[in-house]
């Protein structure tokens, strides 16, 4: 499940991100008539068609994983987060349809109809988006139900979806994937820019780039310290393994960096910012900060893993915001990002940054909720499928997706960037 994740992931945020940049450039093509603005709409149109396709394939499997692997959780669970997915099915297919629409559509409707309907494809598949990270959410904050000998009574399938957890994770992701996106396609028309600075398809490609990127990196700043003041609110154990944070404190320092040590119970070769992690977490630079040993072992998550994850993205999210920081400051100067070649160089770097801090933050998410998977009511062990014998369908299913990872690849390059670039 977790490998199966890690490629759909991938696919998911690139099919949020896809459908708003291809019609930012539709929009373009409407105001300007350039035909560069046209050209560049209906090659990312077929990016948006193949990620799409894949991404339903590889949906479809966690789908049947979740039944398969987690029996007992989807019988718990099902009757009480069956509505987002529901909403995300419904989602998925007005997307699949204005899709088609689309595609084909180029000749067949009047230009502004046509833009509609690519605008009904980027709104749906981020509400798609939207509604699995709310079931998401709510294993972290299981809320719409009572316990009643062991089992849910009163569901209420609505309070359930907006649990407490749900608007900041969603926002969080949503601004993750339109980051993401965007630095990844300036990286690619950045690094071709570094050759041929005058290419207006390329220029073209990376000024639309940087409108999705440069928002959504900064906003992302913002969404970031929201998320992590809930977590310091509703799951403090998983704050402090976050932290490496072991022993409770008054005016606790916030680390950057360091290996924790379970054994010890210290976090090595860290640097310390004395009573910043209080002031970050609670507003006060002399708050109580919990630390893990509050919590007997059994309920801590696996903290190394926890806190080098959280590291990684709250770093690569840094460097994607100061990147931002840095067009931002050039549009106020009526500079083009496509005439600075420092710039150009740190966003063809940055190309994989996003789709890191994404596989990071997901581990972040459901290894830091550890050894729960609905927090506080069902572990992990009593909810995965006992049935042994998995090794070679996992082995199987790594290797297809390592396959779909390398064809899909191939199919943006050729479609999108190597026909201009011969």
């Amino acid at each position: 499940m977790a490998m199966s994740l890690a490629f759909h992931i991938i696919f998911a945020v690139m099919g949020i991100g896809m459908p708003l940049l291809m019609v930012l450039a539709e929009r373009q093509w409407i105001r300007t008539r350039q035909p560069v603005w046209l050209d560049l709409a209906k090659r990312w149109s077929k990016g948006t068609a193949i990620l799409f396709a894949v991404g339903a394939v590889s949906g479809t499997v966690l789908s049947f994983e979740l039944g398969l692997l987690w029996p007992t959780f989807m019988e718990y669970a099902g009757p009480i987060i069956g509505m987002p997915f529901s909403l995300e099915g419904f989602a998925f297919f007005t997307e699949a349809i204005f899709l088609g629409v689309y595609l084909y559509g180029w000749t067949r409707l009047s230009a502004r109809a046509h833009w509609w309907a690519g605008v009904a494809v980027a709104v749906s598949g981020t509400v798609s988006g939207v509604f699995v990270v709310f079931a998401n959410a709510w294993m972290n904050s299981p809320t719409g139900f009572t316990m009643a000998d062991g089992k849910p009574v009163a569901v209420d399938p609505i309070a359930a979806m907006l649990n407490p957890a749900a608007i900041p994770q969603a926002v969080h992701m949503t601004l993750a994937a339109f980051a993401t996106t965007g630095f990844a396609v300036a990286g690619i028309h950045a690094w071709m820019l570094r050759k041929d600075r005058s290419s207006p398809f390329h220029r073209a490609a990376l000024t639309v780039a940087l409108w999705v990127a440069v928002p959504s990196a900064l906003l992302q700043v913002v969404s970031g310290d929201l998320s992590a003041k809930f977590v310091a609110q509703s799951q403090p154990v998983k704050l402090a393994a976050l932290e490496g944070h072991f022993r409770t404190a008054r005016g606790a320092a916030l680390r950057i960096g360091g290996l924790p040590d379970e054994a010890t119970r210290e976090t090595r070769y860290a640097l310390e910012i004395p009573k910043a992690l209080s002031f970050l977490a609670f507003g006060d630079f002399d708050a109580e900060v919990k630390g893990l040993e509050e919590w007997p072992e059994e309920d801590w998550p696996p903290v190394a893993v926890t806190h080098v994850a959280f590291q990684i993205m709250v770093g690569l999210g840094s460097l994607m915001a100061l990147a931002a920081a840095w067009v931002l400051l050039l549009w106020v100067r009526r500079r083009a990002p496509a005439d600075a070649p420092r710039l150009l160089t740190l966003l063809a770097l940055l190309t994989p940054a996003g789709f890191i801090a994404v596989e990071a933050g997901w581990v972040v998410t459901e290894v830091g909720r550890q050894p729960w998977i609905i927090q506080g009511v069902m572990r992990t062990p009593d909810a995965v499928t006992p049935m042994p014998g998995l090794v070679v369908p996992f082995i199987a299913f790594t290797l297809l997706y390592l396959f779909l990872g390398v064809i899909v690849a191939w199919l943006l390059w050729s479609q999108i960037i190597r026909t201009r670039s011969a």
